[in-house]
């Protein structure tokens, strides 16, 4: 998995958000609520995610629609996976006792 800058990780958790594919107007509407972007700001980082993977796109009439190629779970579970096969084998045991500590 690609490592998401924090625009791109906060363009996912819009995607993640909704059922239905968005597009670039879309995302720049919601994250205008917060911030100032410009439109191709938005643009750039939705190809951006498309082509790491992250998201999937298609072209409805004259707008390209987005969405996650992944469920977030599917993701941070991948992310997890691909950090503790790093990991020697006892480092990896201990990881996840403490994963299992923290949500008991």
């Amino acid at each position: 998995m690609a490592i998401p800058g924090e625009l791109e990780a906060t363009v996912m958790g819009i995607l993640w958000s909704r059922p239905e594919p968005l597009s670039v107007r879309d995302v720049h509407e919601v994250l205008s609520a917060d911030r100032e972007l410009a439109y191709t700001t938005v643009m750039t980082v939705l190809d951006r995610l498309a082509k790491k993977g992250l998201a999937t796109l298609r072209l409805v009439g004259r707008a390209w629609l987005y969405h996650p190629a992944r469920s977030r779970t599917e993701e941070v579970s991948s992310a997890l996976i691909d950090e503790l096969a790093k990991l020697d084998p006892r480092s990896r045991v201990d990881v996840l006792a403490a994963l299992r500590a923290a949500f008991e």
